[in-house]
This record gives structure tokens, sequence and C-alpha cells, in this order.
């Protein structure tokens, strides 16, 4: 038996047990959790997560581990989704969730996991509300600290599936919020000017976190919904803040799973990155523009995609958006998005970006320092708006809060300045001064360096080399520095994001993992970075 340590009970290293279960080769594992439940995962835990926001994945989407998400819905009591605010009767699989409910659906199938792993010849060890201190790479394997926990036990391989990295709750104040998961949950905030950094699920979720300890949502008519504010928190008034003012567009209805590509395809892509990095951006849309233009010549015509280039083709893409009231495109979007589901019509050139950004994203480590930041200021944010595309009931909620009064949006504009003075923090943009009794920072996970592991002996031999980001093979096993090789397979996606730009979400978590249960097994890896990292 190999001895395992899988560090993280989240969803990448429940579903690393799991590819290890389908080897069918049985291990000796142990999983550190810090958490005190193991298998939920921070983005689905009740502690860092209200009843109000909604996971934006739908069972249709979710790798399955037992039982579907769906099939696992339908096994729960009446009485207990309806505490949810879920109509049993009303399930489908494309429905959006509260996430709360999601992590309940994963504490489940890991503990049946852990059940039958044992059941196979697995030795598992789950250790729950013991965080990881530190790793290092021994000629004698891998050794690991956890608190309360004498000393190093050594493993043979250790996962790292620690996720998202958030300020901890020490960072924020009583009008300073790092953060949505910050200590913001448990916050009692008073209805006065609260100012959020961003404008995508996170800040809307975090916007919701406000609102809801001064008011209650109403169903209304035409499954539109009304917002009641209390009457003692008529001061509450929140205003969204992001550089260009433009919200999310809502989920969209596509077939699942994705229709193959034509012509952006993985064959075409690598023959492009083993043509050579200069010029790989401009290569890669030329094949983007093909795609498009088959796909749905009307809207290519129209936005003028022939006469773009990758520089032209994000404001092409945002203009109509820009031109229109944010809240005004929302609804006429909402209503749009929602016809099409009811009709099972699929806006093509819609889809196709969606099933373009994975195999795009390849192309980002063979990018020259120029290209990266074209990418980056261009490309990459396009796809990003298509698949961070919200639920509808998180954008109808938000239409409400607008009805009622309390929320509007700023657009910053490329230069803006950040102050805090006497516990007011002052945005300062287009001579403008807007000053927050309470501010919340919710613009994502931002990418890690090496300097950032909360592991000081792997963080000084991995800083060894040279490299301020991990040298990940294509199993995310560690490559360098030599004591590491084959030993440590690096799933935490913050240090990930730098090449993988879009890693995220939990069909990522299951590739991730199923690659790294394959290196256990039969250990085969080369670099997926072949250009120097460049910071940007």
């Amino acid at each position: 038996m190999k001895k395992i340590a899988i560090v993280g009970a989240g969803p990448t290293g429940i579903y690393t047990l799991f590819s290890l279960l389908k080897k069918k080769t049985p291990h000796s594992v142990t999983v550190y959790e810090q958490a005190n439940e193991a298998g939920v995962g921070m983005p689905y835990s009740d502690e860092e997560n209200s009843r109000m926001m909604l996971a934006n994945i739908a069972s249709i989407e979710i790798p399955p581990l037992f039982l579907t998400y769906i099939d696992w819905l339908r096994n729960q009591s009446t009485a207990h989704l309806a505490r949810y605010g879920v109509q049993k009767s009303e399930l489908h699989v494309r429905q959006f969730l509260p996430r709360i409910l999601l992590g309940e659906y994963f504490r489940d199938q890991f503990l049946t996991l852990v059940r039958q792993a044992r059941d196979c010849g697995f030795e598992v060890n789950v250790r729950e509300s013991c965080q990881v201190t530190d790793l290092e790479a021994t000629s004698a394997g891998i050794q690991v600290w956890a608190e309360k926990s004498p000393g190093p036990e050594r493993y043979d391989f250790a996962v790292i599936a620690t996720g998202h990295v958030w300020p901890d709750d020490e960072d924020a104040t009583r009008s300073f919020f790092p953060s949505p998961w910050s200590g913001l949950m448990e916050a009692k905030i008073p209805a006065c000017r609260v100012g959020i950094m961003g404008t995508s699920l996170s800040g809307l979720d975090a916007a919701m976190a406000v609102v809801i300890q001064h008011g209650e949502f109403v169903e209304a008519e035409n499954d539109r919904i009304a917002f009641r504010l209390d009457e003692a928190s008529e001061a509450l008034k929140i205003v969204l803040m992001s550089r260009s003012g433009i919200l999310p567009e809502a989920d969209f209805y596509c077939p699942i799973p994705y229709e193959p590509l034509t012509t952006v395809t993985e064959k075409a892509v690598n023959a492009e990155i083993d043509a050579g990095s200069d010029g790989l951006l401009d290569r890669i849309f030329r094949l983007m523009v093909r795609e498009l233009t088959q796909a749905d010549p009307q809207w290519s015509h129209t936005i003028g995609l022939a006469s773009l280039n990758v520089d032209s083709f994000h404001d092409a893409y945002f203009a109509a958006r820009h031109q229109h009231d944010p809240f005004r495109w929302a609804e006429s979007n909402l209503d749009e998005v929602e016809r099409n589901k009811r009709d099972k019509r699929t806006v093509p050139w819609r889809y196709t970006i969606l099933r373009m950004h994975e195999v795009v994203e390849e192309i980002v480590p063979f990018l020259h320092e120029q290209d990266r930041a074209r990418f980056n200021a261009g490309l990459a944010r396009v796809f990003i708006d298509n698949y961070a595309a919200i639920p509808s009931q998180s954008v109808r909620r938000l239409l409400a809060l607008r009805q009622a009064g309390i929320i509007s949006i700023l657009a910053l504009g490329a230069e803006y300045e950040m102050d805090v003075q006497d516990n007011l923090t002052v945005i300062s943009a287009q001579d403008h001064r807007n000053e927050f009794d309470v501010f919340i920072d919710a613009r994502g996970q931002k990418p890690l360096k090496i300097k950032d592991l909360p592991f000081p002996t792997l963080r000084h031999q991995l800083e060894t080399t040279g490299d301020e980001i991990p040298d990940v093979g294509d199993d995310y096993t560690l490559l360098e520095p030599e004591c590491v090789r084959g030993r440590i397979a690096f799933g935490a996606l913050p240090w990930l994001m730098h090449d993988q730009p879009f890693v995220q979400g939990l069909t990522v978590c299951a590739d991730i993992a199923e690659a790294i249960a394959s290196a256990i097994e039969q250990p085969a890896s080369r670099s997926r970075r072949k250009l120097p990292f460049i910071e940007l």
C-alpha cells in the first residue's frame, strides 16, 4: 500500500479519493480537513454562505459521485428542501440551488466514499478540525505536520487540495471586509452606505448578505421578485463597483455535454503551439473568427468580426452593453434567457465562446510577455464574462433591489484611488469622491505565488528553484526541485491560475483529481510551462 496524504477535503480532495477508488488499487489514505466537517468545502459550507447564495452550477454539469446531484436531491424530504426554499416537485437538472445544499450533497457523498473505500480494502483516516501546518519532501518521502499531532507523519505521496484562499477574519474590521468570506456572514451590518468592489456573482452575494439583515424578498407575479425593506433600514444604500460598471449576464441555455468545435479544436490549437510563440495569440484569434463566423454569421456580421483583431474584439463584444443602463440590460437579458430556456433555444455565438475558452486557455503558458498582457486585457475578459454567467434568480433579486431604490452601479474607469479615512472607505474616480461606511472587496480569488504558500518548509524548498510559481506537470505533480518530483501533487487552484486563468468549477476539480490519481498509480508527467513566468 502507498501511504497518501490528501490535504483538504473539499471537491478536489473528494474527487481525488473517488478517482483512486475507481483505480481499484487499495492505498492507505489520510484526509486532513481544517474545518469541522470533511467533505463540504469552503464554497459550500454553512459557515461561509447564507441560504440566499446560489451555486452557479446545476446538476447536469456536476461530475457525479455515487449519486448524481439531482438523484440525491430527490432522495431528500420535502420538508428538508423547503427549508432552503426548494420545491421538491419542481426539481430539474438545470436548476441553480443554494450552495449550502450542494455542500450537504458533497458531505453525504464523502461519507459514503469513505465507507466504500474501506470496504474495498483501503485504509482511510479522516482528520477533521486538523489544519496541516507544514510539508517537507525528504529522501524517505513526504513529512506532514498537523495541529494536534505530536510530530510529523511520513507519507509516500501528498496531494495539496486546499482550495481557495481568502484573507483571515482577523483582517476584517467592522467597516472593511477584505473578501465576502472574511467574517461578513457573522457581521451585523448597519443600515448605511455600503460599497462593494466587484459586480460578479461574488459581489452580488455580498450584497445579499447585507440586505437580508434589513428586509426580505417576496415572490411577485410572473416569476418576479420584490424586496421589502424594514422601516428602520431606510438609510441602506449599496453601490456595486467595477472598472466597466457592467453586470454579468444570466446563465443561458445550451446543449450539455458540449458539442465539438469544428475549427478551434485541441488538435488545431496544439499545432499552433508547436508552430512557436511568435504570433501565437493572433493565429489563435483567426481560428476563433472562423469558428464564430461559421456558427453565427449574423452576429459575426453585426459586430464586424471580420475586421476585428485580438485587441479590438473585447470592445466590440461589450459595446452594446456599454450603450445601455446596466439594470435595463439585465432585465432585457433575463427575459431573453428565460424565453430561450422555455424554447430550448441556443444562442450560437454564446455557446461557441463558452466551448472555446478551455481549449484556448492551453496557449497561455506559451505566450510571450506582450501577448500575455494582450490576452489578459481582451480575450480573457470576454471568456470570463461568458462562462461566469449567473443564475436567473440572482438577476431577479438584483432587479428587486434596484426597484426598491437600494442598489446602484458605479463604473470606476481605468484609474481610481481607494483610501481609508476615519473608518470611511473613500473611492475617488473620474473627479468624483464616494464615501462608504462599510466596504467589501468582492473581486474574487487572486492568483498566488510560491511565497504565499502556508507551508514554510515546502515553500523554502520550492523557492530554491528561483521560480515564482510552482512548476507543475500535466498530471499536476510538482517537477522542481528534484526532491519533490513525483511525490507531491499540487491541486490548489489559486497557484494554478497563472497558467490556467480559467481554472475554476467542479468539472475542473474532477479533471485535476483524475490526473492526480493517475499520477499516484503510474507517475509520468511533463511540464505545463515552457516559457519563464513573467509578472504582468
